[in-house]
């Protein structure tokens, strides 16, 4: 499913305008964003997905075509899990 077949859902579904749930969607994207930019708390959805900043340190690595060992610089990255709700949804039940 793309974001206009999420769009068509959620517009069918909540009985609202496409461009109402458009806009709710880019609302939900743009929130999530800035809660993850700042870092200092995750945002929990109960039963459904857990967002939250990461920290990955600095590390060595090696370029698969020389071998030569290569330094990456540490950063920040996103977790994401599921909730209950959700597992059991991908389970069938």
């Amino acid at each position: 499913m793309n974001r206009s077949e999420l769009i068509a859902a959620l517009a069918e579904r909540g009985e609202v305008p496409r461009k109402d749930a458009d806009a709710v969607l880019a609302a939900f994207a743009e929130t999530v964003g800035e809660i993850v930019a700042k870092g200092d708390e995750k945002l929990t959805i109960p039963g459904f997905l857990t967002f939250e900043r990461t920290h990955r340190a600095a590390r060595t690595a090696r370029n698969p075509q020389t071998g030569d060992p290569i330094q990456i610089p540490a950063g920040y990255s996103v977790k994401v899990s599921a909730g209950s709700k959700l597992k059991e949804a991908a389970r069938g039940k």
